[in-house]
């Protein structure tokens, strides 16, 4: 892409011979681009802290595997992500997207 994104996910490789029982694995780490998202809370009158929070709900399933590659994808994804926002009492982020 030749623009800025909003977030990137990045998986950690742990290599192997680390230490056995870790109760947190590491992931992998995320990069939110801070402007980039300002503009896009401020585009779509959205709360800046709601929008980075769905952003790093966004970003941490790509960590754990998930993806939206395709419309089904896409779905399971949203869906998931909205069930976890509404945990946290943010709104929907996709109310209101055609």
């Amino acid at each position: 892409k030749d623009y800025a994104t909003n977030v990137l996910s990045f998986p950690a490789e742990v290599p192997e011979g680390l230490p056995k029982g870790v109760k947190f694995p590491l992931l992998g780490d995320l990069v939110i681009c801070a402007p980039v998202v300002a503009r896009e809370a401020d585009e779509q009158g959205k709360a800046l802290n709601a929008h980075y929070a769905h952003l790093t709900v966004h970003g941490v399933l790509h960590l754990l595997g998930w993806d939206h590659e395709d419309d089904k994808e896409a779905d399971a994804m949203e869906q998931l992500e909205r069930e976890i926002l509404a945990e946290l009492g943010i709104a929907d982020p996709y109310a209101g997207e055609g």
